[in-house]
């Protein structure tokens, strides 16, 4: 049986001030730094990178990044300021948010490249399954707290993956499975953390095995496969990275050929691979090849720092909340972002398959940025609270 074994604020203790609340000193520094160092790169590699991309509009990258930038860290503050286990209480509200949006994408979202993931809005593109990430982290780490109170361990196993894996599900339809496997994640980082019997995870890793054989194997064998030809290629080329460079390994050869030609400290200016367009989705999926062309080992190793630094502090605050409800959200939070950089990354290098997951904070996309950036907010206000709440028991101790 789960329970809130965090110790909750005193009944007797003040209210907040505004400026305790949502103060830039009452922040976590080293978390709002990596994170503003993070979205600074970014604008430096997408100004060095696409100058020539847009005719007559230099600029047209950076500035939208830097407009999402701007929007993703007003959201933050905002967050920040608000006491996060109120949340809690909108758990059903948010969970049906989410599944409204990602089923709407699908019936009214915008075709490209043979996927249905954006929503036109008047002034910009919404990806609703970016904002899921965040509604489900809040709505399942809600859920999961309830459960454990009112049945028992099993019934609670299986309906917090319910309640995980079926948008899961519905986003892989779009089809996105980057983005999937991140709601997969997230799902089972919450039950991680609240505690669930290793043996209900070796049950369901025996179950996922049997599902990929059964879709990569078993189906094809027999005629009937699950998945098209292009997405079994992006899941298996990288496998042998050579085996059709001309298609189904062209983006991981490119990718290599960048981040190799990039050495100790980078091309610069000279980085032709990724200047002239040989590295497909260079501004998204593929942005850690040119950093790695452009500024070398050195520039890669920097921004992998940084985004230690943000995992660190999402881990850290996950052992600092105030209640368990907090903890489930920053270790989930941890989580996301660990997922998307090994993911994002493991692409770059070919160690994983494309799978298209962006990489926080650097890839270009309002999104995803903005997402993040409340994602950091969400971490901001765990840690807020935590300071305000351990400050109250100090006073009322003296």
């Amino acid at each position: 049986m789960v329970s809130d074994a965090y110790p909750r604020p005193f009944e007797g203790q003040r209210r907040a001030s505004a400026a305790e609340r949502g103060g830039l000193l009452a922040m976590d520094p080293l978390l709002l730094v990596a994170a503003l160092g993070l979205i600074g790169f970014s604008l430096v590699t997408l100004g060095a990178t696409t100058g020539e991309d847009i005719a007559h509009n230099p600029h047209f990258y950076v500035i939208r990044q830097a407009i999402y930038a701007v929007l993703g860290i007003a959201l933050m503050l905002a967050i920040a300021r608000v006491d996060y286990s109120r949340f809690r209480e909108l758990r059903v509200g948010l969970y049906t948010a989410m599944m409204s949006t990602i089923i709407l994408v699908l019936l009214l979202g915008e075709a490209t490249r043979g996927s249905r993931r954006w929503i036109e809005l008047p002034f910009f593109t919404f990806q609703p399954s970016e904002l899921g990430k965040v509604l489900l982290i809040t709505a399942l780490a809600g859920f999961a707290i309830d459960r454990g109170r009112r049945i028992g361990e099993r019934q609670r196993t299986a309906r917090l993956l319910l309640l995980g894996f079926v948008p899961a599900l519905i986003v892989i339809m779009q089809p996105d499975l980057g983005t999937g496997v991140v709601y997969i994640v997230i799902t089972l980082a919450t039950l991680f953390i609240v505690g669930v019997r290793w043996t209900h995870f070796a049950l369901l890793g025996g179950l996922l095995a049997a599902a990929v054989a059964a879709v990569l194997v078993i189906a094809p064998a027999i005629g009937h496969p699950v998945l098209k030809d292009y997405q079994q290629e992006r899941l298996t080329s990288f496998l042998n990275p050579s085996s059709d460079p001309r298609d189904a390994t062209y983006q991981i050869d490119q990718s290599l050929i960048a981040i190799g030609s990039g050495g100790k400290t980078g091309r610069g200016q000279d980085s032709t691979q990724t200047e002239h367009g040989f590295v497909p989705d260079r501004t998204t999926d593929f942005i850690f090849s040119v950093i790695g062309e452009r500024f070398g080992f050195v520039g890669a190793a920097f921004v992998l720092s940084l985004f230690a630094l943000l995992i660190w502090r999402a881990l850290r605050i996950m052992t600092l909340s105030k209640n368990l409800y907090g903890s489930v959200i920053a270790g989930s939070i941890a989580a996301m972002l660990m997922c998307q950089v090994f993911v994002n990354v493991g692409v770059a290098i070919g160690i994983m398959p494309v799978t298209g997951i962006p990489l926080p904070l650097m890839s270009f996309g309002g999104s995803s940025v903005v997402v993040t950036f409340m994602a950091i907010g969400l971490l901001q206000s765990i840690y807020v609270q935590a300071r305000l709440t351990s400050k109250s028991r100090a006073d009322l101790l003296r």
